[in-house]
This record gives C-alpha cells, sequence and structure tokens, in this order.
C-alpha cells in the first residue's frame, strides 16, 4: 500500500520527494451507541480498515488536498490559517478542521502541506471516517511538525474539529477508538472521564461481520443533533431533582424513580435508552472478560431493540437488516452500529456459517427494501501509525 500511494501522490503532484505515509483505522462498536455524549460506557475497536495519507510540508503557505476516493474534485487548495469551512459535504472540512484545532491550542504550523488521502473503508458505513480522517490529521501534523500530543488529545481535537468547525455535535467515542484502538482488544471507554481499559476479544470460533445496509446516511443530515437536544434537555429537567452530572449517571432504579421529572414523553423513552444501554454496557463487558460470547450477543440484540424503540434511530432499513440476520443460523448477536439512519450493522456470527449468514441476509434484506448490502469480515486492528 505504501509504495502505490507514493506512486499516486508522485502521478498527482509531480514527485514524491520527502513524503510520508500514515495510517488511522476505522472503527466499530460493539455495543453503547447513542451514549458517549451523555458520560456513557463504551464498548468499540479499531479496525484493519482506515484512512491513508501520503504528505509533505511545503516552503509556502499553501495547503494541497487530492483524494484517490474522490478524483473527480482534482486537487482542494486553501491556506494555512485561512481555514474557511466549505460546502458541508466537502471532506477537506475534517483536515482544516483539525489544523484550524491545533492552532488553537498554540501549535503554529510553519507551513503548507502537499496531502494525498485514500480510504479503504466503505462510504456512509458509520464506521467513523470522518474520525479516522480526523485523527490521521493529527497524527501527521504532529509528525512533519514536530509536536508532541497523546492518543487521548488526538481524539478530544479531532472531536473539536468535528463539533466547532464541522457542526456535527459527535461525542467523544468515534475519535477515541480510532487514536487508542489495540489489536484483538475492545476499548471499555468511560465517556464521563475518558478512564478505559483494555479487553481482550477471543472467539476463535466466530467472527465479525459488518454488514453496510448502503442506505445513504450523514450525520449532519440526521436527526443526530435533534437526539443530543433532546438528552441534554431532559438532564436538565432531572437535575432539579436529583444531583447528577451526565445522564448515564442515572442507575436503572434511579431513572424509574425520577422519571417524572422528564416533561415530554419522547425524552424519556430517549433517556430510558441512555440509562438502560449504559447497563446493558457494563454487563456486555463483564461477559467479554468471562469469554461468555453468548451472553454478550444477548446484549447486543437488547440495545438493538432499544436502539429501535426508544431512541428511534435505527430507521426501516436497519430493522430489516438485524431481523434478517437474527433469523440466520450461528448469528451470536447483531445490531445497528454507529449514528444510525443508514449505515451499518455488526454481527457475531460463527466460523461454519459466515457463507450462508451473508447469502441469507442479503437476500432478505433486499426482498425487504430494495437496497443490497454489502459485507466484510474484519479484524480489529490497532491505533495511527507511520507506514
Amino acid at each position: 500500500m505504501k509504495e502505490k500511494l507514493l506512486n499516486e501522490f508522485a502521478r498527482v503532484y509531480g514527485d514524491n520527494k520527502d513524503v510520508r505515509v500514515y495510517f488511522a483505522p476505522g472503527r466499530v462498536n460493539l455495543i453503547g451507541e447513542h451514549i458517549d455524549y451523555s458520560g456513557g460506557k463504551v464498548l468499540p475497536c479499531a479496525l484493519t480498515l482506515g484512512t491513508y495519507a501520503a504528505a509533505r510540508r511545503r516552503t509556502d503557505d499553501k495547503l494541497r488536498f487530492y483524494s484517490m476516493n474522490r478524483p473527480e474534485y482534482g486537487i482542494a487548495e486553501s491556506m494555512i490559517r485561512n481555514y474557511k469551512r466549505e460546502d458541508e459535504k466537502d471532506w477537506t472540512n475534517y483536515l482544516k478542521g483539525v489544523m484550524w484545532a491545533f492552532e488553537e491550542e498554540g501549535m503554529r504550523l510553519e507551513s503548507g502541506m502537499d496531502i494525498f488521502i485514500y480510504g479503504d473503508l466503505p462510504e456512509g458505513a458509520g464506521l467513523s471516517s470522518s474520525a479516522s480522517l480526523e485523527v490521521l490529521t493529527g497524527f501527521f501534523l504532529c509528525d512533519l511538525f514536530g509536536f508532541e500530543v497523546s492518543n487521548e488529545k488526538l481524539a478530544l481535537l479531532g472531536q473539536r474539529a468535528e463539533n466547532k468547525f464541522c457542526g456535527v455535535n459527535c461525542g467523544i467515542m468515534d475519535q477515541f477508538s480510532v487514536a487508542a484502538g489495540r489489536k484483538d482488544h475492545a476499548i471499555y471507554l468511560d465517556t464521563s472521564d475518558l478512564s478505559f481499559e483494555y479487553i481482550p476479544i477471543h472467539i476463535p470460533d466466530a467472527k465479525i461481520v459488518i454488514a453496510n445496509s448502503n442506505k445513504p446516511h450523514a450525520l449532519n443530515e440526521s436527526k443526530y443533533n435533534e437526539r443530543r437536544q433532546e438528552c441534554e434537555t431532559a438532564l436538565q429537567e432531572l437535575q432539579k431533582v436529583i444531583g447528577i452530572e451526565h445522564l448515564c449517571d442515572l442507575t436503572e432504579e434511579e431513572f424509574e424513580t425520577y422519571q417524572a421529572a422528564i416533561l415530554d414523553e419522547t425524552r424519556k423513552r430517549r433517556v430510558r435508552h441512555a440509562v438502560y444501554e449504559n447497563s446493558r454496557v457494563k454487563k456486555a463487558a463483564e461477559a467479554l472478560k468471562n469469554n461468555a460470547i453468548v451472553e454478550f450477543g444477548e446484549f447486543m440484540n437488547a440495545s438493538h431493540q432499544s436502539m429501535s424503540a426508544d431512541y428511534e434511530v435505527t430507521g426501516e432499513e436497519m430493522d430489516a437488516l438485524v431481523q434478517a440476520a437474527w433469523q440466520q443460523e450461528g448469528v451470536i448477536g447483531s445490531r445497528m452500529t454507529g449514528g444510525g439512519f443508514g449505515g451499518s450493522t455488526v454481527s457475531i456470527v460463527k466460523n461454519s456459517c459466515i457463507t450462508s449468514f451473508i447469502e441469507k441476509t442479503g437476500k432478505v434484506y433486499t426482498e425487504r427494501t430494495g437496497f443490497v448490502a454489502d459485507f466484510y469480515v474484519v479484524e480489529i486492528g490497532s491505533g495511527p501509525v507511520l507506514q
């Protein structure tokens, strides 16, 4: 891959002198959805799929961007310290946003750059391509300009870029799981204080299978920000009757006791999901530590049901894809993963059943929705690296 990127860089920019090549993974969240902005615990892992960059410093202040995934756009140009958000669909916003966040922290970029990007994450699949690009950008800025930034700080700068520059009010989970990934481990992350532990994933008789619904998916065009606002309003209502900082500070029993303080039934269902999902993650993490994979799969299934009924972020297509998976032999658990309203599901499937699972789940899904899903048998990878 490195040689390919260097050759393509030279084709686009004329030569590849002084170019360095970098990689940052995508991520899949095994359980703990839509609670990273409510102080909940989540259980993601990094993937071996992700985003690559070939980059070098220039001798002037010009920034040049090229994406192998968007060749029709050609070379986009900008200037350092003139970071303007373009059309919200412009992929360069994520890179410029991270540069802006670095400079806001006092890390001055002393020159422009030539940047070449390639990603092998399926487009629109909800596998955190934006967080992958943000962490990747922060990682190569550190290398090219000599900044010393921890993985945790890389994640926070990426989140700031997406929140403040790109306009997506995301939580911290995606950037953190990209920045802190460890091969063959899940990250058990407490989003309230960023404390975490690695949990080994031992499933020799099964694999993680991701199914991309191919339903168009864009967080800043979805109801993601609306869900977050509903949670913030409900938190303010609850804080009048109980001393909590985050929704996920509530136990299940406390939610049942104090839910009357939430004055809207829809917001009440949103909080029910947050509280019970947080509880599921804690139990699922213990199951994973004990290698109780069947029990872990049951928590995955319950998570999807909650996202569908109480949080309403799945939609017809994602429900159809998960329901089709549940019907198949060898499926230990299956759920929507990511922001929702499209995107992907994550399933744990016994090795002997993977071929039939892909064929039969895809067939049922297409019959019900008209969309054709793409399936990926994935491995758990590590965080950003210099190639």
